[in-house]
């Protein structure tokens, strides 16, 4: 190839395909101003309203940046002549088999979209769902993350959630702390009951209303079985139940109540 024929190519053709660069690349710059334009839009639309979680308005607007820019990209390919009606067509194979393989993603995207709509539980709420209890760190897309009382991180599908039983412990404003406590036979449960209540009452954070539950729960070989029930709010239960626990001790030992003595004791000293 000498010099003329390239001059020759250069003047045909390299005219046209330069108009074309420019073309593209003039689309491709307003392209992507448009589509943030319109994703930020519709990520602030949507962050305005308080019933959709932050991340599902990123989420949502990331689609349709995705989206847009894939349409941009074959205005790009149209521009140069490329024929992009086997292209869209090879990407909507791609995309059915793609949505298939994922199809359990799919189902979490969907239960996670209902989450945000009906609001089962909320970030910071303390939960039972999909087998783990903990307090609720972030409701994702797919997954909803789970801090539980371990300090462990627990990530479970939003599916898995959606299709079990949810417990919420933050619904209300108290919860109640579900202890026991046994006396010696011979120990009278009524005024063990009464030193209870007026002790457990004492308790930092513990609620006046509903008022504690302390009655007898069951009879067993050993003595009286006594169901200690204080109430206090979800952020302070775990103070609360520990300081029942040593309530408990403390009033006993106060009282001069023996310990329970053990099945095998008691046989012992039968025999």
């Amino acid at each position: 190839m000498d010099l003329e024929t390239i001059r020759t190519f250069i003047m045909t053709r390299g005219i046209d395909f330069g108009t074309k660069v420019v073309a593209a690349i003039v689309l491709w710059i307003i392209g992507r101003w448009a589509i943030n334009l319109v994703a930020g839009v519709l990520r602030k639309v949507l962050s305005r309203n308080e019933r959709v979680d932050a991340t599902l308005a990123h989420y949502l607007s990331s689609i349709l940046a995705a989206v847009l820019n894939l349409l941009l990209v074959l205005a790009i390919l149209q521009v140069f002549g490329v024929q992009t009606t086997s292209f869209a067509a090879l990407l909507a194979g791609l995309g059915l088999a793609i949505g298939t393989a994922w199809g359990g993603l799919l189902a979490h995207f969907a239960a996670g979209v209902f989450m945000q709509v009906l609001r089962p539980f909320k970030v910071g709420d303390f939960v039972s769902a999909g087998g783990v209890i903990g307090t609720v760190k972030e409701l994702g897309i797919f997954g909803t993350t789970i801090i539980s009382p371990d300090n462990v991180v627990n990530i479970v599908g939003n599916n898995k959630i959606f299709s079990d039983t949810i417990t919420n412990y933050s619904a209300t404003p108290v919860r109640r702390v579900e202890l026991t406590a046994k006396i010696a036979n011979g120990v009278d449960p009524v005024d063990a009951a009464a030193r209870l209540r007026e002790a457990i009452a004492k308790i930092p954070n513990v609620v006046t209303e509903p008022a504690p539950d302390v009655e007898v729960l069951s009879f067993t070989p050993e003595g009286p079985l006594l169901c200690v029930r204080p109430y206090t709010s979800n952020d302070n239960y775990w103070q609360v139940y520990f300081d029942t626990n040593r309530t408990i001790i403390e009033t006993f030992k106060a009282a001069g109540y023996p310990t329970p003595e053990t099945p095998s004791l008691i046989r012992r000293a039968g025999t």
